[in-house]
């Protein structure tokens, strides 16, 4: 069985690439581990890098099973930091268009997970999407589900919330310090930290909180592998 696994940013990989063993060869990770062979990627923050990398992906070769890893937002307060969401739906932010990713592995599916292409903390905006029952938030997967689904591919989610909307720890500036691949931009982060000192601290919690997200999703991806 080849298994791809895909994730937005290299923080949110390596858990996953660390537990598995896989080696980076050609500008992706790659190795076979509990019986499967598995390739591994970035796709970056946002949309269209996720459309652009899923198509790469499939069209690489012969992919029984995509698999998305990485963080998100809780939406609404009840879901605690680490908490596993293997939604069963995913819906397009923008357009509306609902996707059912395929159930794997031991953790049952529920809930519901909206991507956005941009960040928001609109106040109005996540209170509507906590009514419409939305669990978390992200930026990436709906483009990944509607490439697997034009093609056919069979595909799951393991996100894990890293932070709650309703905590308002995260703004835009924040969630820049991202650059479009994925990966830190340091220069944003110092100018952050020397504009506003006091909120170090906020900065320490969120990373921390990061990393217990994206260990726990990449551990739910490879529970997956091992029981498949």
């Amino acid at each position: 069985m080849v298994v791809a696994v895909l994730a937005a940013m290299p923080s949110e990989l390596q858990p996953f690439v660390r537990a598995t063993g896989l080696r980076k060869q050609d500008g992706l990770y790659a190795g076979t581990w509990s019986g499967h062979d598995l390739v591994a990627r970035t796709m970056g923050v946002g949309m269209t890098g996720a459309t652009e990398t899923t198509e790469r992906t499939l069209a690489s070769g012969d992919v029984d099973r995509l698999v998305v890893i990485g963080i998100a937002g809780g939406i609404g307060p009840s879901l605690p930091i680490g908490h596993v969401l293997v939604p069963e739906v995913v819906v397009d932010g923008a357009s509306g268009e609902e996707h059912r990713p395929t159930p794997w592995g031991p953790a049952e599916s529920d809930g519901r997970l909206v991507t956005f292409d941009d960040f928001t903390t609109e106040e109005a905006l996540l209170a509507d999407l906590e009514r419409q029952g939305f669990d978390a938030v992200d930026m990436e997967t709906a483009a990944v589900a509607a490439v697997c689904d034009h093609h056919g591919c069979p595909y799951t989610v393991f996100r894990a919330i890293s932070d709650r909307t309703s905590d308002g720890l995260i703004d835009a500036e924040i969630a820049a310090m991202a650059r479009p691949d994925g990966t830190p931009d340091v220069g944003a982060a110092l100018r952050y930290v020397v504009r506003r000192p006091w909120r170090v601290p906020r900065l320490a919690r969120l990373g921390r909180d990061s990393r217990v997200a994206a260990r726990a999703a990449a551990d739910a991806a490879v529970a997956a592998l091992q029981h498949s």
